[in-house]
């Protein structure tokens, strides 16, 4: 999932599928078919890893320049700090029935409850899937070895997308089940199943209780082993925070869904360091942004916290911690575009999608991946 943590896709797959693209306004209205990434970067020809993936670096609204990821330690500098999702990603969806006909379960998000908010999906051929009308209240979904989800309510009074669901009988341990009979989230524009492990992040750490991401914080999975440790040895610190990513938003528009997020003491402990001795915080991922803005007070001092947020991160709101932001390319109308333009500005945002278009970079949670630099005299922004 390109971003993640309530990232609106706002129509993946039709508009994955059709259209010469073009730059209209601020941003491309369609994504060409041939820009989908649709495999994993490392099966697209021998001796290539997940590294080996475009990165388009925007520094402020005016510059843009177009590296091979590897290079990635070189354009950062020592005493810059990447905050990192920790969130391993589950097997989210699952094969059922609704009575009598055939859907396809994805669990998005646990609540403190013992309920999964999930939404219901068609099958479309092809390990694909295309919407399904969420409820009613009610309504029993029946899951492979005779476990049942009873459909409750909306996630959201004004969308139906997304439902409160209780496991039946007694709260049974969907983080099995998923185990046992799920698979990964797949869409349209990809061209095979994967294995879980093609969606595990380097920086993918099991919880304890089974908690997980609906979707990959695929920001992340570019890295390596070997790039982490060149990064290390250039003087780049990494922290680590977690936050569970939902589904990805099927509508225009709809903003992110409330998400469980922590952020331990140390992180934030070496991203105030990092900010009080000149060095910059970046983030990977929009759910990294999500997550340590919802920890930081007024004046961008973070704090060890956890539990739900619900931040919605705006140019209006802007942000308070971040300096720049490591990410994938997002859809037309994608809620997180928004994100971007706190972190960057409009202008730089405006011109890098341009860059993206132009330099045919590829879309999507296996494809290249975005470096927006804030234009702030406080540190300088040349590399």
């Amino acid at each position: 999932m390109n971003g993640s943590g309530g990232v609106s896709r706002a129509g993946t797959g039709n508009r994955a599928a059709g259209g010469e693209g073009s730059i209209s306004g601020l941003y491309i209205t369609d994504i060409p078919r041939e820009l989908s990434a649709r495999v994993p970067a490392e099966q697209r020809g021998p001796g290539l890893g997940r590294d080996a993936v475009r990165l388009l670096v925007s520094r402020g609204s005016t510059q843009v320049s177009l590296h091979a990821f590897r290079e990635l330690p070189h354009l950062l500098r020592a005493g810059d700090v990447l905050v990192v999702n920790t969130s391993a990603t589950l097997a989210a969806a699952v094969d059922a029935r609704l009575g009598g006909e055939e859907v396809v379960v994805h669990f998005s998000t646990r609540g403190d409850d013992g309920r999964w908010a999930v939404e219901l999906r068609t099958p479309a051929g092809r390990g694909t899937t295309r919407p399904h009308s969420g409820g009613p209240a009610g309504a029993v979904v029946e899951l492979p070895g005779g476990r049942r989800l009873v459909l409750e309510e909306p996630l959201a009074a004004d969308a139906d997308r997304l439902w409160w669901a209780r496991p039946s009988p007694a709260p049974y341990a969907v983080p099995g089940l998923l185990r046992e009979h799920g698979r990964p989230i797949r869409y349209a524009y990809t061209e095979r199943d994967q294995p879980l492990s093609a969606y595990q992040t380097v920086f993918a750490v099991p919880a304890a209780d089974g908690s997980g991401s609906a979707e990959m914080p695929s920001a992340g999975r570019p890295f390596t082993a070997e790039l982490v440790a060149r990064l290390v040895s250039r003087g780049v610190q990494f922290a680590p925070l977690t936050l569970h990513t939902g589904v990805a938003s099927q509508e225009a528009h709809e903003p992110p869904y409330p998400e469980r997020y922590a952020v331990p003491a140390a992180t934030a402990a070496l991203v105030n360091a990092a900010r009080a001795g000149g060095g910059r915080v970046i983030a990977v991922g929009t759910t990294a942004v999500r997550a340590l803005e919802s920890a930081a007070d007024a004046r961008g001092v973070v704090r060890a916290a956890g539990g739900w947020t619900d931040l919605v991160v705006t140019p209006e709101r802007g942000v308070r911690v971040v300096d720049g932001l490591l990410t994938g390319l997002h859809e037309p109308e994608a809620s997180h575009l928004l994100l971007l333009e706190a972190v960057a500005g409009r202008a730089a945002v405006r011109l890098g999608y341009a860059q993206a278009l132009a330099r045919l970079c590829l879309w999507h949670e296996f494809g290249d991946v975005h470096l927006l630099l804030r234009d702030d005299n406080r540190h300088g922004m040349h590399c």
